[in-house]
């Protein structure tokens, strides 16, 4: 599978934590700590959902990146290439049916009919479901925590906190755990407590 450079990542040897950022950045602290302590097991992790990512150390650091490079799907011989400047957002064409004032309206919005209709059926999907977020949140922390936290103290404890949503409790819990991995913990886990920071749909279709 093929990883973007920017993708935000983690990657821990036990609870500690090595190296935090983009992906491409990750992958290169990650190879020199492996070259440097080759029996260490580093696991490597999404920041979203806390899904491990698999990287083959073997060989030099331009062997690594090569062999990530490789993994880019290669386009279908008749496939169109996109022009520059269109988001990568899988989108689908179907007819829309509307009133004339409707579409007047719509295409006075800020990036057009489309990015509104997106961004206003993304806002009744979110007002439907108001805690999926928070949900999302809660499973990436605790598949992290599950990975690299199962041996700190008061572990179960801190994971009853997570799905409770008692942030001052979480945050007492884990006082005491290594920083790096107390830090990251509450980085992925900010909209458990506070779903208000969960990113907006205008937001993701930018991305």
């Amino acid at each position: 599978m093929y990883y973007s450079p920017d993708l935000p990542c983690a990657a821990f040897v036990g609870s500690h934590l090595v190296a935090s950022g983009p992906f491409a950045e990750v992958v290169h602290e990650v190879k020199r700590h492996h070259d440097e302590n080759p029996n260490d097991m580093i696991l490597i992790f999404d920041h979203k959902e806390s899904r491990p990512i698999e990287v083959d150390l073997r060989g030099s650091m331009e062997d690594v990146y090569a062999r990530l490079e490789q993994q880019k799907k290669p386009l279908p011989p008749k496939a169109k290439v996109k022009k520059p400047g269109r988001p990568k957002l899988g989108v689908v064409s179907k007819e829309v049916t509307l009133l004339p004032k409707h579409w007047e309206w719509l295409t006075q919005q800020r990036g057009g009919a489309s990015v509104t209709l997106r961004r206003l059926v993304g806002e009744a999907m979110k007002a439907a479901d108001p805690m999926a977020a928070q949900r999302s949140a809660q499973q990436s922390t605790y598949r992290l925590m599950t990975a690299v936290a199962g041996d700190m103290p008061n572990y179960e404890d801190a994971i009853r906190a997570l799905f409770a949503a008692e942030e001052d409790e979480f945050v007492n819990i884990i006082a005491d755990w290594p920083k790096g991995l107390r830090e990251h913990i509450m980085q992925i886990s900010a909209v458990v407590f506070d779903p208000s920071l969960a990113p907006s749909t205008e937001e993701s279709d930018s991305k």
